[in-house]
This record gives structure tokens, sequence and C-alpha cells, in this order.
């Protein structure tokens, strides 16, 4: 955990992409929104096993808009 007021530090990486260990964001929406859709679910799934049952739900819908997205943005590339 960092403290307030402090950024974390970047990894450095040559790959096109990005690290996996920098913040979200740096990369264009289709890489935001891929980061977006893995931490959900990995939310919905901590949601669930804590029945938290309206957390879920929205955190499953948030996943489904995500994966849309992805979905279209990648149809649109391939026309």
């Amino acid at each position: 955990m960092t403290r307030p007021g402090k950024k974390r530090a970047r990894a450095a990486s040559g790959a096109p992409g990005g690290s996996r260990h920098e913040e979200p964001g740096e990369g264009g929406a289709d890489e935001a929104v891929t980061f977006i859709a893995e931490q959900v679910g990995a939310l919905r799934k901590l949601a669930e096993r804590h029945k938290l049952d309206v957390l879920h739900y929205l955190l499953g819908m948030t996943k489904l808009e995500a994966d849309e997205h992805l979905r279209l943005r990648s149809k649109r590339k391939l026309s």
C-alpha cells in the first residue's frame, strides 16, 4: 500500500503494450478496459465468496460491459 500523496514507481518495460505493473490508463482505452475487466472479475469473485449479492451483481454487469466494449472494438478492427 502506498502513502497518500505518493505515486508508485512504474516498472520500465521495452514491450510495446507496456508492463502489467504500469498504472492503468497508460496504454490507451483498450488496455484500460482490459485491465478493468480483469480487476472487476477478481472483485466479483470476492463479493460472491462473502455473499455480497448486490456488489456481485453490479460487478458482473460491469464485467459484461467491459467485455462487450472489447468485443465490439476487436470486431471494428477486423473490418
